[in-house]
């Protein structure tokens, strides 16, 4: 089944990267409902090593607020969450649950590149899928990766094998705030069918 074009435009085509929010707050019930369809997304050997912090709170911004870059400041203090997306360095220690056909923690356990590539990737493609279920939601976004990645994860993943990956806003975007869309390629110049 293909989507409407009224969901093909609310995912792709009409969506935007927002910089200014709306001081419309999102319900923890909606953030729930966005890691559930998340979580649904495919990853290697269904590893799942994404692992989410929604940033609501004073306190939490502030907590935040040290590890932001210049220009990704005032729009992530203004957005009314911010997701942490993080990256499970042990994600393969729950691959017995997860991938229970196969002794697929033996193919991690002991190799670093293996799972520095893996953890990455993966929750990079998880992140990829919050954006798109955010979209679907109703929710606007603004991925971010301007931040000084050791002090978040001293201010939020520490004592954890979890690193941070990127920032996410997510709100209710201000439409008079949106930059024109940038240029795209066009097929030839992304791709090729051989």
């Amino acid at each position: 089944m293909i989507l409407s074009d009224q969901a093909l435009d609310q995912l792709f085509r009409e969506a935007r990267t927002h910089n200014g929010w709306q001081q419309k707050p999102v319900d923890d019930a909606v953030l729930k409902q966005l890691i559930e369809l998340v979580l649904l997304g495919p990853t290697s050997a269904n590893s799942s090593p994404g692992r989410f912090v929604f940033v609501k709170t004073q306190e939490g911004k502030e907590k935040l607020r040290p590890a932001l870059s210049p220009g990704n400041l005032e729009k992530t203090m203004a957005a009314p969450v911010t997701a942490i997306v993080g990256m499970d360095m042990e994600f393969y220690e729950h691959l017995p649950k997860l991938f229970p056909h196969a002794d697929a923690r033996s193919w991690f356990a002991g190799n670093d590149k293996a799972i520095a590539d893996t953890a990455f990737r993966n929750s990079t493609l998880q992140g990829g899928y919050l954006i798109l279920a955010a979209r679907a939601l109703g929710l606007d976004t603004g991925a971010m990766s301007g931040f000084d990645a050791a002090k978040v994860d001293e201010a939020f993943f520490a004592g954890t094998t979890v690193k941070s990956n990127f920032l996410i806003n997510l709100g209710y975007g201000d439409p008079s705030k949106l930059f024109p869309r940038s240029p795209r390629f066009a097929f030839d110049e992304a791709a090729r069918i051989v």
